[in-house]
């Protein structure tokens, strides 16, 4: 037995979840964000890190607030975080130096309804006698008061202090707490906002060591729902006393395009009227009424709370404003980071010589695409907007789930000109359902749900850099308005997706794209196929970019000229929402997010009818020449398997008929060979189709036999189908007691796994050639009583859940007596675990755990949810990798070092390798061939 074999993370991709508060960036460079039920973490900072470092799972629902909880000492080795979810809990996460080994230490279930957002303060004292208040508000109107220990390192550091209804009732949308007045005084300040246009305001003090929350007063003058709070203390100038206690700043930024500054000012006297409060209605915004409220702490002691400057400048709803004290320049001026719905993010500072509030920086695309969506490509506006801890650099989320990275030198000033946008992270927003590698696997494409197919490739730095980046996402070559279900490649530069339509789609890469992934990851589309066979496509031969029409659905090819190619009697259609740009995509490095959505779509080649409901299910075959495909169904008549040649794009009739309902997956035979499809469903039912080629001379003979005038119509049709023409050959009407899921051909082709809801994978050995029948298939229907061959499906997977998808390593591994003779077997389940088998196909198999062959799968590799679809990735160089794609729409590629020269398990070396000749096992699940 080998030692054992770690498998390892080489890439995740995730987009995050649209919402205000759902990241956070920690003062060690580590940023969390919600991506569905996970939380992922990253650092946009660290040039070494190759993305999303590892996602944490416990939440049963939605993450919307992400908050990493400030260290309270100086010598501490791991980082807190505390997230909320729509699953009602809060959970509280040790990050850990090594970051795997980061884990959920306590959960909360005090709240009755979602929760929306969460604030942190600590006091300003010594660290050793620092405190951590932690505020959280939900959908059940209410607002909780937490207290954090974490001195202990206790399991339960999150105890709870108050709860507070929110009158009138509104339900929070944004949370900040500040300390209020000297440091250690007991006295807090929180500010709560939310389903109302007022802002309340909350006095904490220390009343018999214990903390109570009561309101003070409440601000009026947004006029729409307040999406974001954040208090900063303002920093001293020259001018301030370094004993009186710091003024506070109050940023609230609102659905009705503005943000508003409000002054917390200590002392009975008011502070003077700020310049910016006097020219903030030039605008034409209207005036609120600037009145003083008074506050009292006992703490504390006397506060006044005033309108301070209207922020204008954003035009649509602004989603996040947050403070940093630039500590670069030697006054430590204050800045605010505002995000908005205008796809713009801005960089707000006062003035040095009045005071009045500017914007510095403005960065995205101002104004740009007025009520684009995502149908246009449109990044569809800025979510929220968070500071690094230096202030040197910048994210957004925008609407698409990708993030938007912009940086600085510390030495530079903060215009537009200084900030610079590197190359951050993406993923899909919901279920990955389908996932596809290049035919010599050197991309991986997926599609999801949010109606995008998305290409991933290695990223191996710039020129004459041999550093290996990690996978990435170079292109997004569809985005639709259908929900994707499907994909398979058919050569390097094209391929074919189905969606919650009647039709399926063929792409074809655009010269930009081809170009990008040349420079990039050092793919050509020229290539050699792993059959020895060239796919002879040429640069030239491509199209040159593509572009899609307002409210179409359909990616048309441009020219140079960047004009659409249009029919030759209609006009060129020049209504598109934006042109596309080849130049756009010449960079050595990764797309930007607004690049990847505008600039990297596949023309969109051919389009094949034939189906009537959804496309449930396609592949095509190694050589990319057929594509066998089906849709939902509830009849026969509608759960057939319809085969398209890509030659000239036409059906090949009949259709195939076996299922009675939904065929939930279709497969050509591996191992070189194109002669068999493989097809299971919802009626628990598989059936393997055969290549028939008995007519194919004789047609064609009788059509070389004849002068050209003499053919018979139709007959060069005729020949032409049976070139792809399939019959039934075998079939299986019961295979599992419930439903099929999916299936996969093992790197022979004689051999085959079915997973299914009975929480099985079976293994179907078929019997050698030369027993075959000779007798054509009888339909859809099977003759339990035919003398014909058998053959015995046996169980070789048994899971705690139903098998959701299986696949075999496309060639075979194993060393010493077993060399080259052992099959590698992925199997994924319901509730995300994923799991490696190792066995033989020769006899009636014989699989082994991937434990028992030393292989060790960490838990943390395992989905929260269900997994949809596993793909090895076709190449012999290297350790192999699995792409899994994840009902929580996770990408995840697994390698597994060592692999390749794996021992046989122990239960394969006491099993006698049975002879193909030796007559099959009775028993198990029986299967004749058609009569």
């Amino acid at each position: 037995m080998t030692s054992t074999m770690k498998a390892q993370s080489e890439y995740i991709s995730v987009g995050a979840n649209r919402h205000t508060a759902v990241a956070d960036w920690s003062e060690d460079g580590l940023l969390a964000f919600g991506a569905d039920v996970n939380v992922a973490l990253w650092k946009p900072t660290d040039s070494t890190s190759c993305g999303i470092q590892i996602l944490l799972s416990g939440h049963k629902d939605v993450i919307k607030v992400v908050k990493f909880i400030p260290k309270t000492r100086l010598d501490d080795t791991c980082s807190y975080l505390i997230t909320g979810a729509d699953d009602k809990t809060l959970r509280v996460w040790r990050i850990n130096t090594q970051i795997s080994t980061s884990e959920c230490v306590q959960v909360e279930e005090s709240h009755t309804a979602a929760i929306n957002c969460i604030s942190v303060t600590k006091t300003s004292t010594e660290l050793s006698e620092q405190e951590i208040i932690i505020a959280t508000g939900g959908a059940d109107a209410t607002i909780r008061i937490w207290k954090f220990d974490n001195a202990s390192q206790s399991d339960s550091p999150l105890k709870p202090v108050q709860m507070i209804k929110t009158t009138p009732k509104f339900f929070p949308l944004c949370l900040s707490v500040s300390e209020l007045g000297a440091a250690r005084n007991g006295s807090y300040v929180l500010a709560a906002a939310g389903t109302r246009n007022t802002i309340h305001i909350y006095i904490g003090d220390t009343a018999d060591s214990d903390l109570a929350f009561t309101s003070a007063a409440t601000l009026s003058g947004h006029e729409g729902w307040i999406r974001s709070l954040d208090i900063s203390p303002e920093p001293r100038s020259s001018s301030t006393s370094a004993s009186s206690p710091p003024d506070l700043l109050l940023a609230s930024a609102s659905q009705d395009k503005y943000i508003r500054l409000w002054r917390i000012h200590a002392g009975h006297a008011l502070p003077p009227l700020s310049t910016g409060a006097e020219s903030a209605f030039a605008g034409g915004a209207r005036s609120p009424a600037n009145k003083a409220h008074r506050i009292n702490s006992s703490g504390a002691g006397e506060y006044s709370v005033t309108f301070e400057a209207l922020l204008l400048g954003h035009e649509d709803w602004i989603y996040s404003a947050r403070w940093h004290t630039n500590k670069s320049v030697s006054s430590n001026k204050l800045q605010l980071l505002s995000t908005s719905a205008d796809n713009s993010l801005a960089i707000w500072e006062p003035d040095v010589d009045s005071g009045i509030w500017l914007s510095a920086a403005r960065l995205g695309e101002i104004s740009r695409e007025k009520g684009a969506t995502t149908a246009t490509g449109s990044t569809g506006g800025f979510w929220t907007g968070l500071w690094s801890p230096d202030g040197t650099a910048v994210v957004t989320l925008g609407r698409t789930g990708g993030w938007r990275m912009w940086r600085r030198s510390p030495s530079t000033g903060a215009g537009p000109q200084d900030w610079k946008q590197f190359v951050a992270i993406g993923g899909h927003i919901k279920p990955v359902t389908g996932v596809t590698w290049e035919k010599n696997g050197r991309y991986l494409l997926s599609t999801s749900h949010d109606q995008t197919t998305r290409l991933h490739a290695r990223w191996k730095g710039s020129e004459g850099q041999e550093k290996d980046r990690g996978y990435h996402e170079l292109a997004r070559p569809q985005i639709h308005g259908y929900d994707l279900n499907c994909i398979s490649t058919l050569s390097p530069t094209s391929f074919v997706s189905g969606a919650d339509e009647k039709l399926m789609r063929v792409f074809k890469m655009p010269k930009g794209v081809a170009d990008l992934l040349s420079r990039v990851s050092g793919i050509s589309a020229t290539t050699t196929t792993p059959r020895g066979s060239t796919i002879e496509e040429h640069p030239e031969d491509l199209p040159n970019a593509a572009n899609m029409p307002v409210l179409g659905l359909s990616n048309k090819a441009t020219d140079t000229d960047g004009t659409t190619s249009a029919p030759k009697d209609q006009p060129p259609n020049n209504t598109e929402a934006t042109e596309p740009s080849p130049s756009a995509l010449s960079p050595s490095y990764p797309p930007h997010e607004d690049i990847l959505s505008r600039h990297s779509l596949f023309p969109e080649t051919e389009k094949l009818y034939g189906h009537g409901y959804e496309i449930s299910c396609l592949s095509a075959n190694s050589s990319g020449t057929l594509i066998a495909s089906a849709c939902k169904a509830t009849s026969l008549e509608h759960a057939v398997i319809r085969l398209f040649e890509t030659e000239k794009w036409t059906e090949v009739t009949p259709p195939l008929k076996m299922h009675g309902l939904t065929c939930t997956r279709v497969r050509f035979s591996s191992g070189g060979r194109e002669d068999r499809i493989l097809s299971v469903g919802r009626d628990r039912a598989w059936g393997v189709f055969e290549k028939q080629s008995k007519n194919k001379k004789a047609v064609c003979g009788e059509v070389e036999g004849k002068a050209a005038g003499e053919a018979p119509e139709g007959a060069e049709k005729e020949a032409e189908e049976e070139k792809h023409r399939y019959e039934l050959k075998y079939s299986n009407l019961k295979a599992h007691s419930r439903m099929i899921n999916d299936c996969a051909w093992a790197p022979s082709g004689n051999s085959f796994v079915t997973a299914g809801r009975d929480r099985t994978v079976k293994f179907w050995k078929l019997p050698p050639a030369a027993s075959l029948s000779s007798s054509s298939s009888s339909g859809p229907h099977l003759d339990s009583t035919s003398t014909a061959a058998t053959i015995t499906g046996k169980t070789i997977v048994t899971e705690s859940s139903p098998v959701t998808a299986v696949d075999f390593l496309p060639f075979t591994v194993g060393c010493g007596p077993w060399l080259k003779k052992l099959v590698v077997l992925a199997v994924g389940t319901e509730v995300g675990r994923v799991s490696v088998h190792i066995g033989s196909e020769d006899g009636d198999g014989v699989f082994a755990s991937g434990k028992e062959c030393g292989i060790d799968i960490d838990y943390r590799f395992n989905l929260p949810k269900a997994v949809h679809q596993l793909a090895w990735r076709p190449s012999y160089s290297g350790a192999p990798e699995l792409a899994v794609a994840g009902e929580d729409g996770s990408l995840r590629i697994i390698s597994f070092p060592g692999l390749l020269d794996v021992d046989a398990p122990a239960s394969l070396d006491k099993t006698e390798v049975v002879e193909k000749k030796e007559e099959v096992k009775e028993g198990g699940d029986q299967v004749q061939e058609p009569a």
